[in-house]
């Protein structure tokens, strides 16, 4: 009995915990959702609210940010706007950024088409400007050409990259009122022609002689044959040289009509085959002109026919 009295009595005592209805926790998770519900909402209202240009500029700025930011995208709503990547204040365009202009509805397409034709032809400017570089760095080069390079005028005129080959006063290239060449002006122009045939340009080839005239005037053999005759002759050198045939638009002889040195008729430098890498706006007007031509020579045949029948 004592022994039993002297045995220590254990309390268990169990603590509760003090959340139950006062914890704030799923305060928290509740806010969270409502503030996603709000943001999902909203998104909703953007997306009904915005035109299709304004959800492409979104698009396209979350792709290349700082491409856009920097320089705009296609589809950034209008043009005009001051900052770059922004949807400026016309935001009625479907597609792509278009800028507003004034007038008639024509005039965007006028002013489209005309600044593609200014660059093709500023870009084709500088591709004929780096062929006569290339021509004339083939010319020093050249031990044939090098000893003619006085005679070899090289500019670039309205109608594209012009290649004279010029007479001088003891170095004529034909012989006197003849279209025989001499063997330095075939070595010069079979040369050219290895050089042009690297180009996709036509060329134009014209004959030209000073103001000498024949002894029996324009009535027999005159300039005009004499120009066209060494006009033909230097074609045949530069299709000799290397150059495709095809690549000839038109072969001319001009006489006197185009004199170098119009202050005096007589000297030799007006004696000169031109060689002429068209430009595309020189080429269509050359293949115009020739098709007015046909249609103007149709329309005589149509009506000498027509008197014929009535004759008839």
């Amino acid at each position: 009995m004592a022994e039993e009295l002297r045995k220590p009595i254990i309390v268990k005592k169990i603590k509760k915990g003090g959340g139950g209805h006062h914890g704030g926790a799923w305060k928290i998770a509740y806010a969270d959702f409502v503030t996603a519900m709000m943001a999902f909402f909203l998104l909703m209202w953007l997306l009904g609210s915005t035109s299709k240009a304004q959800k492409e500029g979104i698009s396209e700025y979350f792709k290349t940010p700082l491409k856009v930011a920097l320089m705009g995208g296609d589809s950034v709503g209008a043009s005009d706007t001051l900052i770059k990547g922004g949807g400026g204040k016309d935001m009625t365009k479907k597609q792509g950024q278009v800028k507003p202009v004034d007038g008639p509805p024509g005039k965007q397409k006028a002013v489209d088409i005309k600044d593609a034709k200014a660059a093709l032809e500023k870009a084709e400017e500088q591709k004929l400007e780096l062929l006569k570089e290339k021509i004339e760095k083939s010319i020093e080069d050249s031990p044939t050409l090098s000893k003619f390079k006085k005679q070899l005028l090289i500019d670039i005129t309205t109608e594209g990259l012009r290649i004279q080959i010029v007479d001088e006063q003891n170095r004529p290239m034909f012989e006197s009122a003849k279209a025989e060449m001499q063997p330095y002006a075939k070595q010069i122009l079979k040369e050219i022609g290895q050089m042009l045939n690297g180009v996709t340009n036509k060329i134009s080839l014209s004959g030209h002689t000073d103001a000498a005239p024949y002894s029996s005037g324009e009535k027999g053999y005159s300039n005009w044959e004499l120009s066209s005759d060494r006009a033909n002759a230097s074609r045949r050198e530069l299709i000799a040289g290397g150059m495709d045939e095809a690549k000839l638009l038109r072969v001319v002889g001009l006489s006197s009509v185009s004199l170098f040195d119009k202050d005096d008729p007589l000297n030799p430098i007006n004696r000169r085959i031109s060689i002429i890498v068209m430009n595309k706006q020189a080429e269509l007007d050359a293949l115009k002109d020739d098709g007015e031509a046909k249609l103007q020579s149709n329309a005589d045949q149509a009506a000498v026919g027509n008197v014929l029948n009535k004759n008839n």
